[in-house]
């Protein structure tokens, strides 16, 4: 039996506490085959809370290693860069895998189909109408433009290493969708998205707003062909902290 470890997953974090013993629980219950020799960075931009110590508590489950981070896109590539395996798998920290099967029915299916980029649909564990409505109309966005420009989302981003290299990872200099910028470069025959779902919080709607985050995701939509537009800095992160009372 082959047991080379062919899977890194990396999990960009800050706080994230409350979320991260989901994850990684839910990690812990695939039926991958290889999941014991699967390295899972946490990469962790300097949090204040348990997040580190939830993460290593999970040492006994999972291959489990924090290392330092910073914006999603800089612990992302932090990650990668660590990787030595054929396939990478970016996860957000408040993700659920609730289907054991999904993971390995992704790498079958990379493998399979020779993707470079691998991703699922989004669903809200814990919302209401609008947060289904807006997941739901992100889903059917996502699956109409993998016909001619492909997007993922960081929640779930299965990648081949040799192109995500090519690619030069998630740009550090992208303030903004820093995740649909580097996926809009994957070639649609070599994109894909998995039948099933991870789950997700609502918590992006109850800090921004649910006007507010249709308007950036239709905005980036428009400006697919912009480079500059994810160089400018659309606050998103300040935001984000100010919400969290972090700034």
């Amino acid at each position: 039996m082959n047991t080379r470890a062919e899977l890194t997953i990396v999990i960009p974090a800050k706080n994230e506490s409350q979320y991260l013993p989901r994850l990684l629980e839910s990690l812990s219950r695939q039926d991958y085959p290889l999941l014991q020799s699967t390295r899972v960075f946490v990469a962790d931009a300097n949090s204040t809370d348990n997040t580190v110590s939830i993460a290593l508590s999970f040492a006994d489950r999972l291959a489990i290693s924090v290392i330092p981070g910073g914006l999603p896109s800089v612990g992302r590539n932090a990650g990668a860069r660590l990787a030595t395996t054929p396939y990478v798998l970016f996860v957000d920290a408040d993700i659920e895998l609730r289907d054991p099967t999904l993971l390995r029915r992704a790498m079958e299916t990379m493998k399979r189909r020779r993707l470079h980029c691998l991703t699922t649909n989004i669903w809200c564990s814990n919302g209401g109408l609008l947060d289904h409505a807006a997941y739901l109309g992100n889903n059917v966005v996502q699956y109409f433009a993998s016909w001619a420009k492909p997007f993922a989302t960081g929640m779930f981003m299965l990648f081949s290493k040799s192109r995500f290299d090519q690619l030069g990872g998630f740009n550090e200099r992208a303030l903004y969708a820093e995740d649909y910028f580097l996926s809009k470069q994957v070639k649609v025959l070599r994109f894909g998205i998995l039948p099933g779902r991870v789950m997700t919080t609502n918590r992006r709607f109850q800090k921004m707003g649910h006007l507010h985050i249709i308007l950036m995701f239709f905005k980036t939509a428009f400006n697919t062909w912009n480079t500059s537009y994810f160089l400018r800095d659309h606050e998103y992160w300040n935001e984000q902290q100010e919400a969290e009372g972090e700034v």
